[in-house]
This record gives structure tokens, sequence and C-alpha cells, in this order.
């Protein structure tokens, strides 16, 4: 009963500070997520719809990311924004910035390998039926990108709950500071650490709870753009 008086406090209160943590929760999401997939979606498509040297090294080196520990991208992105690191001066390190950054390490090769495995499929017979009716370059990617579009955005929403959960790497660049850089998975392993064991339960509810709800929505996207 306290546990559901406390989840009820959490999403009904008017506490600021969780207010804080979940907007800085989904900024952080958001951005890392919409980056990764700017980027990890065309270098999929390129890297699963064609051949060429090195391809397999390629592939080989984005699988070999996937495994990347949250920590080291963390410890990275640490390091070159440190204050003796080379991208010190731009004064990142404990900030949201930092957190979006240290993320899109992470969820990027993520990104890429899924989008890759799943236009490598059928990519021979695409490619195939695009270069007999003169559809190559840009207008090939642009064909990939409309054709495979309901898909995609079940990868982008793997990524943005990869994102979401991950607390090694936010932690590390961002510091967990309060009202400025805490987010949802930071404040859930502080308040574990604590011993205040139901409000981390009940942080973690409303965490899915969040989850829920975007995933709820993204797959309303996709009724409709499948529809179409």
């Amino acid at each position: 009963m306290e546990l559901i008086n406390t989840i009820t406090d959490l999403l009904f209160g008017s506490d600021p500070e969780l207010r804080q943590i979940i907007a800085v929760t989904l900024r952080m999401s958001l951005f890392s997520t919409l980056f990764s997939s700017l980027i990890g979606i065309p270098a999929g498509i390129l890297l699963g719809a064609n051949n060429f040297r090195g391809k397999r090294v390629l592939t080989r080196l984005v699988n070999t990311l996937l495994g990347l520990p949250p920590v080291v991208a963390g410890l990275i992105v640490f390091l070159l924004l440190s204050r003796s690191g080379s991208l010190g001066n731009l004064k990142l390190l404990y900030t949201v910035n930092a957190m979006v950054v240290a993320q899109v390490l992470l969820i990027t090769p993520y990104i890429t390998a899924m989008t890759a495995n799943l236009v490598g499929v059928n990519a021979a017979t695409i490619n195939e039926t695009l270069a007999g009716v003169g559809i190559r370059g840009t207008k090939r990617l642009k064909y990939f990108l409309l054709d495979f579009r309901v898909p995609f955005l079940t990868i982008v929403l793997a990524g943005f709950g990869r994102s979401i959960a991950e607390v090694g790497a936010v932690q590390m660049v961002g510091g967990n500071i309060q009202y400025k850089t805490r987010v949802m998975t930071t404040a859930i392993m502080m308040q574990t650490n604590m011993g205040r064991f139901e409000f981390a339960i009940a942080l973690g509810i409303v965490l899915l709870l969040i989850s829920l709800l975007i995933n709820s929505v993204v797959f309303r996207v996709q009724k409709v753009t499948a529809d179409d």
C-alpha cells in the first residue's frame, strides 16, 4: 500500500525535483535517439545495401561496438571533455549535452547494425530492381528510407529504450547533479544506495510507465504509416 501511495505521489504530486528529473530524462533520451538515428539509419542502409571493399571489416567493427560497455563509452567521452581533453575548451562535462554525446556513442552502432541487417536481407533484389528503373545515388537511399519506414520506427524505438535505461555512461559524464543532470536511472541508483528501496522501485515503475506511453504513441504512428 505504501508503494502505491509513493507511485501516486510521484505521478500526481507537485515535486519540482521529480518534474526536473523526468524532463532531463526525456530531453537526453529523445535527443540522443534522434542524433543516433540520423547517423545510424543512413549508415546502416549504406552498409547493408552495398557491396564494397572492406565491408566485412566494417561490419565486424560495428558489431564489436554493439558490445561496448557503457562505462567505457562514458570514460571516452569523459577524457575528451575533461579540462585536459582535446574538447575540454567546450566545457560540456557534467551537462546534459555530454550525456547525449555518450548516449550517441552507445546507440549509433546499435541502430546501424539493426538497420544493416534489416536492409541486407533483400538488398540484392531491391538494388537490381532499382537499377533497372534507373534509380541510383541519393534517390536509392530515399527509396530505402520510405520502403522500410515502418520497421525503421521499431529500430528507433529500440534505440530509445536503450537510451532511457542507460545509467553507467550518463552517471560518469553527467555527474548526477541535482536539478541539472540527474535522470531517472541515476536517481534510482542513488535511492537504492541510500536504502530507500520502495522509493527506488516507485521511480522504476514511473520510468516503465513513461516508456509504455512513448511505445504506445510510436505504435500508433506505425499503424498510421503502414496504412498509408
